[in-house]
């Protein structure tokens, strides 16, 4: 049988003349911060100050010898080193002996070392070095950015991005290990779920190395009580199962999760001699891209059933990704869940994710789009990188099949729009760049490989060069233009098939802040905070998004910092607001981001300390099942119901024209009937629109009203323009908690609770009352709770001054 024999420990790296102890997995820039040569790259300005690192080759070095070997009864036939993920170019030698040479972060590599010892040594080349030699090889290529991402199969994101630093790193990245066996192993399973008439089908296509022709193998499988067994052909061979009425996975809010363990084992003349286990789930999937009148469909259907995908775009959830543990993992997917989330785009500047990441979705219920690693740059499709490109994406596709959350390839991010819009096409001449990936080898090999889910070439993407990448009546669509150039109120303007990424940035929670730049006199344009904003005049956009609704806070950093989380949910809400209300024209919104890999001013609802910002809980409200808004129609204000739940939504809406002062001008109860995952309008009578700045519009999904129901607000002129009165409220602890009472009307009330404790964390976000309302804030991890301390980590919006 064969046996693994972990090589974590015992590592050494060579640093100048010293070693060092070495982590594996990791990297070179943790291994330096443990032995205290650089500085932590994520407070201050230290990411300037440990640049020279990805400029450096480094070596990691381990004894390997008899001891590494497994206390068997008898001599296995051959042992292999086994890598799952060298980061990126390196020379593997044992005893001065050249196992290989590899240029890839996104695949594993295997070498036999059997009957040798000795010193074990892995030599990364810089990236740099790397992308640079390939560069000069094979020509320029245009991108984003300066970096040279595009000549390497890296994680492109180490070389810095919009959201991320420059930390370009070097290591083992992933687990190593000796593999032991005799005869025969398995080398890879390709399991092909379905679901035909009720039925599950699972076919397993073997392939097995041998170190034994002669020998007659087989394999037997089980899965759901069911159990089959088939003779090889040689190194091949294909095994069948039928589950009679299999339990259908579903997305979270669908359905259960129900997941079937499967084993395959490898048999010989003298019984078992691998095995290999994965959980599946039984479902189906397609993409409905059908032309209608409206232009080209992007809808999900999983299992017959027609999704609206309430989606998130992930990136890497740490810059350094060795220190992703399983628990981060689950952490981090259990907040998306928990704002309603059903859909994760693994953004394509990223990684295939770990195993961990893809177990956490299955049982979530959290629908996975992967991206292949390909972004915002023009890809050369020569040697070295076609090859690669091609071995990683069969090794891949191959390792992600069992997961039922795995619903779509995506072939790139933006890079056929860069191609068409960002001067591109001249300047690249005819030199290949990433077409030929992106339409032919990809799809060729999900085909192939994985015809069980759809695949699309790129996002944004029409479907074809007859429309322009990034049309919005067609396929995906990703909306910038707002927050590069106009007001977020011009989400509404449009209404794309599907928006695969648009967003807003705001500051991190105010405690990230406070640990990533200690001692800092905190300041919009300080140098720290500068220094963590890396957009392209990410901080004007800031304040002119900013200036469009509020007056813009001269001098004081708290109201910046709370009105600029504020206006991010604002803006975000509008968008999802919108289109959501146009269900089914508009078929998901993915928003840019959930995640940060640093601490750093952001599009993230989640900042890189894990800290949740007020746009994460407005998530819970926008992607719950029952969403009410209000709209401007062609004939006046518009209140839509969208109801994604399996049940009618039948009731009563309450609506009431008030004044800011509290008085209500006018109320009316309209009923409401909103049928299975569908939108009901209903027409606001004009008698209830508000007139002036002064007043405003409250729609509830009850006739009592209550801050905890379901409401939606109109205000027709921006914050700026509204005369707000100075709010007044009460403040008292609650059981794990605090209450406020609302005196007067109080816009968008946040509790920070991270002002109180570093570890507090409230459970919700911005908050409207009504004179005479209250709202009790759930905290945890605050240690001494008093009502004075609260009440001075409580803001709202302000009267215009």
């Amino acid at each position: 049988m064969l046996e693994a024999t972990p090589l974590g420990d015992g590592w050494i790296l060579r640093h100048e003349s010293d070693t060092l102890p070495a982590s594996v997995p990791g990297c070179v820039h943790t291994d330096l911060m443990a032995a205290g040569v650089i500085p932590d790259p994520f407070l201050g300005q230290g990411e300037s100050e440990v640049a020279w690192v990805g400029r450096r080759d480094w070596t990691y070095e381990r004894k390997l010898g008899v001891s590494s070997a497994p206390s068997v009864s008898f001599a296995q036939e051959q042992t292999d080193l086994v890598f799952d993920g060298l980061d990126t170019v390196a020379e593997i030698s044992l005893d001065g002996r050249p196992l290989g040479t590899v240029r890839n972060m996104h695949r594993s590599y295997r070498f036999d070392v059997t009957g040798l010892s000795g010193l074990l040594s892995v030599r990364f080349v810089s990236a740099y070095a790397e992308a640079e030699a390939v560069r000069g090889r094979l020509g320029e290529r245009p991108a984003a950015y300066a970096e040279p991402y595009q000549y390497v199969r890296k994680m492109a994101c180490s070389f810095g991005w919009d959201w991320g630093p420059t930390l370009v790193t070097a290591g083992i990245w992933r687990p190593v290990r000796l593999e032991h066996w005799s005869t025969a192993r398995i080398a890879r399973v390709r399991p092909l779920v379905t679901v035909e008439e009720g039925v599950g089908v699972v076919e397993l296509a073997v392939d097995v190395e041998r170190t034994r022709v002669e020998v007659p193998l087989a394999v037997e499988a089980t899965v759901g009580g069911v159990r089959a067994r088939a003779e090889l052909d040689g190194a091949h061979g294909v095994v069948r199962l039928r589950v009679p009425d299999a339990e259908l996975w579903w997305p979270r809010g669908y359905g259960e999760q129900p997941l079937y363990d499967v084993e395959l084992r490898l048999l010989g003349e003298g019984g078992a001699l691998d095995v290999w286990r994965r959980r599946i789930g039984f479902r189906t999937v397609e993409l409905d891209r059908r032309p209608d009148a409206h232009g080209t469909g992007f809808t999900l259907v999983v299992n017959g059933e027609r999704l609206f995908a309430r989606g998130v775009n992930w990136i890497p959830d740490d810059v350094f990704p060795s220190r992703v543990t399983r628990e981060r993992y689950r952490e981090r997917l259990e907040q998306a869940a928990g704002a309603g989330v059903d859909l994760v785009r693994i953004w394509g500047g990223g990684l295939y994710e770990s195993e961990d990441f893809y177990d956490a979705c299955d049982e979530l219920g959290l629908l996975v789009w992967q991206d292949f690693p390909f972004a915002c740059a023009a890809y050369p499709e020569e040697q070295p990188l076609r090859g690669e490109v091609e071995a990683e994406a069969r090794e891949n596709v191959v390792r992600l099949m069992p997961h039922p959350s795995l619903v779509l390839w995506n072939g790139n991010n933006e890079n056929l729009w860069g191609f068409r819009d960002w001067e591109w096409e001249p300047r690249l001449a005819g030199d290949s760049w990433g077409e030929g990936y992106y339409l032919g080898v990809l799809p060729r090999v999900v085909a192939e490989l994985d015809p069980t889910r759809p695949y699309t070439a790129g996002s944004p993407w029409s479907g074809s060069w007859r429309h322009h990448p990034n049309d919005p009546a067609h396929g995906t669509h990703h909306s910038w233009e707002v927050w590069n150039r106009e007001d977020y109120a011009d989400y509404r303007l449009s209404v794309p098939r599907f928006v695969a990424e648009f967003g807003w940035q705001a500051p991190p929670a105010y405690a990230t802040l406070r640990r990533a730049l200690p001692g800092e006199a905190l300041a919009p344009d300080s140098p720290g905070m500068l220094h963590h904003q890396k957009a392209d005049d990410g901080n004007g956009k800031l304040e002119r998004g900013l200036a469009r609704h509020f007056a813009v806070p001269e001098g004081n950093f708290d109201r910046w910092h709370y009105l600029t989380q504020v206006n991010q949910a604002r803006a975000v809400a509008a968008g999802i607001e919108h289109w959501r209300s146009h269900w089914p024209v508009c078929a998901g919104t993915v928003v840019w981001q959930l995640n940060d890999c640093w601490p750093v001013t952001s599009w993230a609802a989640i900042d890189g300390d894990g800290r949740e910002k007020p746009l994460y809980h407005e998530l819970k409200r926008l992607y719950a099942d029952r969403l009410l808004t209000l709209r401007e129609g062609d004939g006046g204000l518009v209140l839509a119901a969208v109801n994604q739940g399996a049940e009618e939504w039948r009731g009563t809406l309450s609506l009431r024209r008030m004044s800011v002062e509290g008085e209500v001008l006018g109320q009316a109860d309209v009923e409401l009937a909103a049928g299975r995952r569908a939108v009901s309008r209903v027409g606001v009578p004009r008698e209830l629109t508000p007139v002036g700045p002064k007043e405003f519009l409250v729609a509830d999904a009850d006739a009592d009203g209550d801050a905890d129901g379901l409401r939606a607000l109109h205000f027709p002129v921006p914050d700026r323009e509204v005369p707000y009165p100075a709010p007044r409220f009460e403040v008292a602890l609650a059981p794990g908690g605090i209450t406020v009472t609302a005196r007067t009307l109080v816009r968008d009330l946040l509790l920070q609770a991270d002002r109180l404790d570093p570890a507090a964390r409230a459970d919700r976000g911005l908050v409207t009352l009504l004179p005479g309302e209250e709202v009790t804030i759930g905290v945890r991890g605050w240690q001494t709770p008093d009502a004075r301390s609260a009440r001075s980590a409580l803001y709202c919006v302000e009267p215009t001054r």
